[in-house]
């Protein structure tokens, strides 16, 4: 895998880097704060990030969200015992993972599998909720296409529905491409009538 290593000391950053290299993954990258760590996420595109929790300026955490945001990555967080009140606010940053300082070999392989596995999981996860979405977008723009037919051609539901259907398929659109012609027509045709009165 691409790996990017993110923390403030020189000596771990070695360390990790010789284990992930030994195992072989390639280190693309050692930032040494949140900040330069977003900014090499940009540039190296790396598959897993391990990120140190606390680190100067900006932390692991914030600058966790800050990848999600931009670039989404599977982020394995660096903790020591003393920073465990942090992981529940890393969890908030969907992080992917967790390792204790100093981090164990026989560890770092089976948490950065983890860490891709659940962010591939994450990511199948907000595909759906967007097509969700969008299917709802496009059900109330057929919806109010419907009333508009009804109430100008004096259809009934199903015909209404049947005529929007039957449009879409013979040319070749979605009904929701139909139905939103149907409600801009709608709306071009209600101006002059209200500039009228």
């Amino acid at each position: 895998m691409r790996v990017l290593i993110a923390d403030d000391e020189a000596v771990i950053r070695m360390g990790l880097r010789t284990m992930l290299e030994d195992k072989g993954h390639k280190v693309v990258a050692s930032a040494v704060d949140g900040a330069s760590a977003i900014q090499m996420t940009r540039t190296e595109k790396p598959e897993v990030i391990l990120m140190d929790i606390k680190m100067p300026g900006m932390d692991g955490i914030q600058a966790a969200r800050k990848i999600m945001q931009e670039r989404p990555t599977p982020v394995v967080m660096l903790t020591a015992y003393s920073q465990r009140e942090l992981v529940n606010e890393a969890r908030e940053a969907s992080v992917f993972g967790y390792l204790v300082k100093p981090v164990k070999e026989d560890l770092l392989d089976a948490t950065l599998d983890l860490a891709v596995t659940r962010f591939k999981e994450w990511q199948k996860v907000q595909k759906q909720v967007q097509d969700l979405q969008k299917s709802l977008v496009a059900r109330e723009v057929v919806e109010n296409a419907k009333r508009v037919l009804m109430e100008q051609q004096n259809l009934s539901e199903q015909q209404a529905f049947n005529k929007i259907h039957r449009t879409s398929r013979s040319r070749r659109v979605t009904m929701q491409q139909v139905a939103q012609e149907i409600l801009d027509r709608d709306k071009k045709e209600q101006k002059p009538k209200r500039g009228g009165k």
